[in-house]
Order: structure tokens, then sequence, then C-alpha cells
């Protein structure tokens, strides 16, 4: 396997897991849960679910941007040749770790400490946040995936 081969794999990799886990829990996981728990169980599930999926996050958060200036150097020699749509693609990843970070940070503090208390109301008004941020999240992400597949061989 080339070192551009290894590279590739790992930076595509990343951003399945990422993209896919929000496709998979935006709309698998949610309706299911809705169907199946009660709200207070709902919470406690979704407080589970974010601890154990944004540690994977965070792996992809940190291969992507080593895994894209990689490609970046082999394939267009920096970032001064590189074509609009990697430059697109490089805003799009900002604007993904910026809507993450405000979850991690901000929204899931809030619905742990909502459910630690079991304050179901309160909890229920951060999750809808937080599905907000995470559909939009997935919309973005889905929008990279989308530019990066109309080019083949990067």
């Amino acid at each position: 396997m080339t070192a551009f081969a290894l590279t590739y794999s790992l930076h595509v990799l990343a951003a399945l897991i990422w993209v896919g886990g929000m496709f998979f829990a935006w709309m698998i996981l949610r309706p299911a849960a809705i169907t199946a728990l009660e709200g207070p169980a709902r919470l406690k599930l979704w407080v589970e679910v974010f601890q154990r999926f944004f540690v994977w996050v965070w792996i992809a958060v940190v291969i992507l941007p080593i895994s894209g200036v990689g490609l970046l150097q082999m394939r267009f020699n920096g970032f001064e040749t590189a074509p609009r749509y990697v430059q697109i693609m490089m805003g799009l990843y900002i604007v993904m770790v910026a809507l993450f970070i405000r979850i991690q940070s901000l929204q899931l503090p809030e619905l742990r400490k909502a459910v630690e208390a079991q304050a179901w109301a309160e909890g229920a008004v951060v999750m809808g946040r937080i599905r907000r941020l995470v559909g939009c999240n997935l919309i973005v992400g889905l929008v990279l995936v989308t530019i990066a597949a109309a080019r083949p061989g990067f």
C-alpha cells in the first residue's frame, strides 16, 4: 500500500465514522429510541451514546486535518496549489468542528446535569438543541462528503 493510499484510507475512514455516526444517530437510533423508550430512559440513553460516540469523533477530528494536510502535500504540493473544492472542504471541516465543540462543551454538560437532577423537562429542551445542532452538522457533513465524492481520486 502506498503512502497516499494509506493516508487517503485513514482520511475516508475518519470521515465515515463521524458522518456515518451522525446519520445513524439521527435517522435510526433517534426514531427507535422515541418509539421504544420513555423520556427519562431516552435522555439517559443519549448521555451514554454521546459519551461513547464523542471519543470516536475526537479521533476523527484529529485524524482528518493530519491526513488532509498529508494528502495536500502528496497530491497538490501544498495549500497554494490546492483547488477550490479542497479549500471548501477545509472550511466545512472547520464548521463541523465548531458545531461539535459547541455540543460537547456547552450542550452535553447541560444534558448531563439535567439527567443527574432528574429534571426531565429541562433535559428534553437541551436534547432538542443538541438534535438541531447534530442535524446541522449532519447536513454539513453530507455536503462535504458529496463534494469529496464528486472528485474521484482526490
